[in-house]
């Protein structure tokens, strides 16, 4: 068994929480669809971009569940100072509100 599939069957967010398995370095895109280059300077300021693992149930609202947008294996950005930093075996991981999504990227 992966250990994707692992992490996926031990950790379930609650609520309106997602966990998200950030991008290295090689995965990022330097470089936009229409070819814009994106310098190095705007890396430090740039949000975090990630991999849904895991989504919750959707949090309530008025006495009903409000359900998710995001969905597992959508590929998403993030605020950089929004989530909860976590390590489930030795591998790092982010929990965080789907409020905090930006965007989902295509």
């Amino acid at each position: 068994m992966s250990k994707k599939k692992d992490v996926e069957k031990r950790v379930t967010p609650i609520g309106d929480r997602v966990l998200v398995r950030p991008f290295e370095e090689s995965e990022l895109e330097s470089k936009t669809a229409s070819g814009i280059i994106i310098p190095e300077t705007v890396e430090k300021d740039r949000p975090e971009q990630g991999e849904v693992v895991a989504v919750g149930e959707g949090k309530y609202e008025d006495g009903k569940r409000v359900p998710m947008n995001i969905k597992k294996g959508d590929k998403v950005i993030f605020s950089k100072f929004g989530y909860d930093e976590v390590k489930i075996e030795g591998e790092e991981y982010y929990i965080l509100r789907e409020d905090n999504i930006l965007a989902i990227i295509d």
